[in-house]
């Protein structure tokens, strides 16, 4: 049995990656490596998820990266804490089988109040006057302070936004280890979100793509070193999962421009432009990524057939999916929307809703992840003469989050044979890889 398990989560790499990596390929010289399939939706919140629990959304209840919530008529976007995972995970089964399989995780998202016994997570302060201060969740709680006094505060503005780089990630693994080195955990969860950045910006061929890979190989091979210094004469297992793989894309879809040409989606105008109406509005989409769920206030047969026609033929979608199609990706959970829009592989969707820019509401066009009802990727753009987001969707070069189809999974990385079985897996697999390891069987 091994002593301790490090799980790195790596967003968007791909086995052609490798060739550019030569740490981690050094740190995965003796061991194997097999293809990893993301269950759809793939994107972070689900797919992290369905790692952790080694079940689907219609289980676990994370069916994109956020949520909304009917009862209030509110949207959570990137804010929600562990219950809203309605399953088991690694931490919880390893500390049933033996409380002293300690377990660390460190930045996958919804970990803030989970039973793992050490996490870190950002939680920055959002203050009356509508600023930020840098903080971050951190069990114990006084390790934040510790890790701060170490090694600054986390960098947020450089974790997502027009500044996003290597400084997040590196920040990441440099606490993991003080970490390591403090508490000694058995199992690892460390998420290094570095190569979503450049693939979404310029898209994943680009040489900026290519030059985050070599940035993200010195991280990790630098941390890779510490922990064997930390765990000297420890028998250690490396775990790498690419949670999906950034495709290339050229074209964007407005699913709530749709749903409001057709009378469904309604605003409320404002002193800073036209807000989303959800009280009043019959239908809208929470897009995300390559997808939509679509909620529809009253979903009798008239309006799903109504509405459904307007996606039927709309260019860049590939599906549209309402009722019992739901269940085809695991998605027939009470969380999902009526209706799920799918886009074909070389196309995304965009969450706008005005029809005129000089209506958007004020938000848009800043880093505002919790208020936009939808993943804005333009984020990691910036109008450098008003320093403000623009407002230009088709700058996205790369997306992610439509169903995986042969040749564009993802990887999953062993430094020791006979751990992943050398094949090809979906990404629920990796919880019970894991468990494995140490006995457990899930």
């Amino acid at each position: 049995m091994i002593d301790h398990l490090f799980l790195l989560s790596v967003p968007g790499l791909r086995e052609q990656d490798l060739a550019s990596m030569p740490r981690l390929r050094e740190l995965m010289a003796r061991g194997e490596r097999a293809e990893l399939v993301p269950s759809f939706p793939s994107v972070t919140w689900p797919v992290q998820a369905n790692m952790l629990t080694g079940k689907l959304p219609n289980k676990h209840g994370v069916v994109a990266n956020g949520f909304y919530w009917r009862d209030r008529q509110e949207v959570e976007m990137w804010t929600a804490w562990n219950d809203k995972i309605k399953a088991p995970q690694i931490w919880d089964l390893l500390h049933q089988h033996d409380p002293r399989l300690t377990s660390a995780v460190w930045f996958p998202m919804l970990s803030k109040g989970c039973g793992a016994d050490f996490v870190c997570m950002p939680a920055p302060v959002h203050n009356p006057d509508g600023s930020e201060s840098l903080w971050c969740y951190t069990k114990p709680e006084q390790l934040y302070g510790e890790l701060r006094d170490e090694f600054g505060h986390f960098p947020l503005q450089h974790f997502w936004g027009p500044l996003a780089n290597i400084q997040s990630s590196s920040w990441i693994a440099n606490s993991a280890i003080y970490a390591a080195h403090k508490y000694r955990p058995r199992f690892f969860f460390i998420y290094l979100p570095h190569l979503d950045y450049a693939a979404q910006r310029s898209g994943p061929d680009s040489p900026e793509a290519e030059a985050a890979v070599g940035e993200l190989d010195e991280v990790i091979g630098r941390m890779s070193s510490a922990m064997a210094d930390v765990f000297k004469r420890a028998r250690l297992l490396w775990l790498v999962a690419s949670e999906y793989v950034i495709r290339p894309i050229n074209h964007v879809t407005y699913p709530n421009r749709v749903l409001r040409e057709a009378g469904y989606v309604q605003v409320v105008k404002k002193d800073d432009g036209e807000h989303l109406d959800l009280r009043n509005s019959s239908a809208w989409a929470l897009v995300d990524h390559q997808f939509a769920h679509v909620f529809v206030r009253e979903p009798n047969r008239k309006n799903m057939t109504q509405i459904m026609k307007l996606f039927d033929k709309q260019e860049g979608l590939a599906e549209v999916l309402v009722g019992h199609d739901l269940a085809k990706y695991r998605m027939d959970h009470a969380r999902s929307g009526e209706i799920i829009l799918i886009s074909q592989c070389d196309s995304w969707q965009a969450y706008y809703w005005w029809l005129d820019a000089a209506q958007a509401p004020a938000f848009a066009r800043t880093v505002d992840i919790h208020r936009k009802p939808g993943y804005d990727p333009v984020e990691l753009h910036v109008n450098l003469a008003s320093k403000t987001i623009p407002l230009d969707a088709t700058l996205v070069k790369g997306s992610h989050g439509a169903p995986v189809h042969e040749s564009l999974g993802g990887v999953l990385l062993s430094s020791e044979r006979g751990v992943t079985g050398g094949e090809q897996k979906p990404d629920t697999a990796v919880a019970e890889i894991v468990l494995r390891q140490f006995g457990v069987r899930p």
